[in-house]
């Protein structure tokens, strides 16, 4: 059974924030809110926590494209090869916002994301995911959640989104009514900026 926790967007509560990141030390994989859609979370420092994620949505832990999501882009330098400054002012007029940014990845990647060359950023511009790694200390991965029924592709309601998770996940975060459209994926690894899938927000170039 999954833990259900109201937080509020406009003022996290302290307390329900470390019950949340006590939850993701101990390896446990939760769904929270961000500026998007619904996504099933874990902590990047957690292997076996990880593998759950990957098995949850159906794929190989070593394949899986799952986005890491930071406070800020502070911990860039953590994950991302050096970035040159027309990037980086680009990252810093569009973030915290909807945005996916697919960058070159350096050789601090989790072990199991070693063969990859390239990671997903976000900085969601949601007060509750971010109050949540500021507390864990380093990012989380992160996936959508996507429902079975094409019609709807993602659940909005937190209480759907419960009674759907209930046993699959140990934690679900009530921040409201979510939104039903992705981030847009924008590929920074070549020469020039490349939306790869058009979601929400307009990117500032």
């Amino acid at each position: 059974m999954a833990e259900f926790i109201k937080i509020y967007e406009e003022n996290p509560n302290p307390k329900e924030i470390k019950r949340v990141v006590k939850i993701l030390r101990d390896g446990g994989v939760i769904i929270y809110p961000s500026d998007t859609v619904y996504a099933l979370g874990c902590d990047i420092k957690n292997n076996r926590a990880m593998e759950r994620v990957a098995q949850l949505r159906g794929v190989k832990l070593e394949k899986a494209n799952f986005s890491f999501v930071c406070e800020d882009l502070s911990n860039l330098s953590d994950y991302v090869k050096q970035i040159d400054t027309p990037t980086f002012k680009l990252l810093k007029r569009n973030l915290p916002g909807p945005y996916t940014f697919i960058l070159p990845g350096n050789n601090n990647l989790p072990t199991v994301f070693k063969k990859k060359k390239e990671v997903g950023i976000r900085v969601p511009d949601n007060s509750i995911t971010r109050a949540i790694v500021q507390a864990l200390g380093n990012p989380i991965i992160s996936t959508s959640i996507k429902d079975e029924d094409e019609v709807i592709e993602y659940t909005t309601d937190p209480e759907l989104i419960l009674e759907k998770w209930d046993n699959l996940v140990d934690l679900v975060i009530d921040g409201g009514y979510g939104g039903n459209i992705p981030s847009t994926v924008i590929d920074l690894t070549g020469d020039e900026a490349v939306v790869i899938r058009e979601g929400k927000g307009s990117l500032e170039l």
